[in-house]
């Protein structure tokens, strides 16, 4: 598939889009894009919280490998 129509296989779904959280976060990405500013400093603090509780998940072990979630759902 062309970047042409991966562009508007995006904007398709783009336009049906219902989903708030999902458009806040895709201007936060067009916005880091047009700027030099950390994309650290644009989440929320619930997304910040959300980041270190899986870094600490990861640090602790707590992880599950996509092999043991493919083999689990028959994948």
């Amino acid at each position: 598939m062309g970047l042409a129509a991966d562009k508007l296989e995006l904007i398709e779904w783009l336009t049906n889009l219902d989903d708030n959280e999902t458009i806040s976060y895709l201007k936060i990405v067009k916005n880091s894009k047009e700027s030099n500013s950390d994309w650290w400093d644009d989440l929320t603090e619930d997304q910040k919280q959300a980041i270190e509780r899986g870094l600490k998940d990861i640090d602790a072990g707590h992880v599950t490998t996509h092999a043991e979630v493919k083999k689990k759902y028959g994948l």
